[in-house]
């Protein structure tokens, strides 16, 4: 007889089914596990073995042979322990064979009985809510699996939880979705940021209309504190946005507390990151900054300092909002929809263009700094400005506006937006991305526009790519204005043209 039990694979954020099959049989006494298991799969024998001994039950003294199906996907990962646990008590007859294939199970088993936190809960309570299944998971994780819907989750602490309520001596209570901690971390108020009221205006845009913007500047001029001050003015998560964030950051294994995540991601790696740790991939393809990132904000201080592969990767996940790992036994995509804020000096020692402070290797050092980020990088940064020093005599002065005035006039704008797209994508929310048809069908350009876009388009030698995103960008200029413009005018169109490119010394 051959006891069943449901569990998962994950591959990237996607789900494979996976069947855990327990068989006992005559012959000489052994504990087999088959079907590609990794090493902590592997291991999870001796974690059984050890956790059915301090509840007081002994395995047979017979052939134990548990199949990972299908046999021909990898297994990674301690949550099979559970699964593979549940399946010999099933086959042992201590708990019913049949009401436990109605169950998806995850869970890391200690030596103690007790069941661990595992990576990926969320993704796996979603699945088995659209499947009809119910869900076992550790109780650290039950607060994440409860955000999946109306499905029947079980969260015990131990093992012998879980046996007592199967056999009906102990209920378990369905457990209470729980909230990241928002206030976790802190950012600076843009009040806080004297002077550089273009910077200012041009962070405004890129939050509106979810675009990535380039500060170079010298330093101390303000761009890595502007940059802080982004999440300060983004819109709140939509439901659907918390789930997809927070399913990243579960199987990732970042999931703050085993809760849903409420506030936008701003993730800021050191420019030391290498590849893998920015796009995703490693041993077990994990995700990367930029999937961590999905749908809030990547910021890249230094940007020229990253390695040339690095910057060079990001292409494909800004183009199309997924990154992609390939391995020789992987394949894995992850969402990637974020947007990039990456600030930079104009040189190596950062004092280009400063008639006092400048090295004497200027303006080369310029031009051979800068020359590490490629055209094509630059091509898909909608919004490039220069910051100049801040002069003394304004470090005294009003910081203008608050985050939260700013978060109003870009939640106003993304409204209009949201309003404009809503019935034609249910995937597109902001201006940056749009495309195709439905970019010519909603960014209608009136003639004195059109005229003057036509004309730097030419002079300026914009790419085919450069010329639609600076149209989304007039777009956006557009919906920031106090009454609701249905063309774009020239004045917005001779905005976004400001933002477009920085004169590289």
């Amino acid at each position: 007889m051959v006891a069943r039990i449901n569990t998962v694979a994950f591959k990237g954020v996607d789900i494979q089914p996976v069947d855990v099959q327990v068989q006992i049989s005559n012959g000489l006494p052994a504990f087999t596990i088959v079907g590609l298991p990794d090493k902590a799969v592997a291991e999870s024998k001796e974690r059984v073995r050890a956790a059915l001994h301090a509840l007081g039950i002994a395995l047979p003294a017979k052939r134990l042979t548990v199949n990972l199906a299908p046999a021909d996907v990898h297994k990674e990962g301690s949550h099979y322990d559970l699964p593979i646990a549940l399946g010999l008590l099933a086959a042992m007859d201590v708990i019913p064979k049949i009401e436990m294939e109605d169950y998806l199970v995850l869970g890391e088993l200690a030596l103690d009985a007790g069941i661990r936190s595992v990576t990926g809960v969320l993704p796996a309570a979603m699945h088995a809510a659209s499947n009809d299944n119910r869900l076992i998971c550790p109780a650290d994780c039950g607060g994440e699996a409860a955000w999946a819907g109306e499905v029947d989750i079980l969260a015990p602490m131990n093992l012998l939880q879980l046996i007592n309520h199967m056999k009906g001596t102990q209920v378990l209570s369905r457990p209470e979705g729980k909230l990241a901690d928002v206030t976790s971390g802190h950012y600076p108020d843009l009040s806080e940021v004297k002077g550089q009221e273009t910077a200012k205006r041009a962070l405004e845009v890129a939050a509106a209309g979810g675009h990535n913007m380039l500060m170079i500047g010298l330093p101390g001029a303000g761009k890595s504190m502007l940059s802080s001050c982004m999440p300060g003015i983004l819109p709140p998560l939509s439901p659907r946005e918390a789930l997809e964030v927070s399913m990243i950051h579960s199987i990732s294994g970042d999931l703050p507390e085993g809760g849903l995540i409420q506030t936008r991601p701003f993730r800021d790696p050191h420019h030391s990151a290498s590849l893998p740790a920015l796009i995703g991939g490693g041993q077990k393809a994990r995700p990367g900054e930029v999937s961590l990132a999905h749908r809030g904000v990547l910021f890249l201080d230094e940007l020229p300092e990253f390695s040339r592969g690095a910057l060079e990767a990001l292409r494909q996940p800004l183009e199309t909002a997924q990154a992609v790992v390939s391995r020789v036994n992987h394949h894995a995509t992850y969402p990637a929809d974020f947007q990039l804020i990456a600030a930079m000096n104009p040189c190596r020692c950062g004092y280009l263009g400063s008639p006092d402070q400048e090295c004497t290797k200027a303006p080369r050092c310029g031009s051979d700094y800068q020359n590490k980020l490629s055209g094509p990088l630059l091509d898909r940064i909608d919004i490039q400005v220069e910051m100049q020093a801040v002069p003394v005599t304004e470090l005294s002065s009003s910081g203008g506006d608050s985050s939260q005035i700013v978060a109003e006039r870009v939640g106003q704008a993304r409204s209009i937006q949201a309003e404009r797209f809503g019935k034609a994508s249910e995937n597109i929310s902001v201006n940056a991305q749009v495309s195709g048809d439905l970019l010519e069908k909603t960014m209608v350009l009136n003639d004195p526009a059109k005229a003057l876009l036509t004309q730097c388009a030419e002079k300026m030698k914009l790419s085919a790519r450069s010329y639609y995103r600076l149209i989304r960008v007039a777009r956006t200029i557009a919906d920031l204005d106090s009454v609701y413009q249905e063309e774009i005018a020239e004045k917005h169109v001779a905005e976004a043209l400001s933002y477009k490119r920085i004169n590289f010394q």
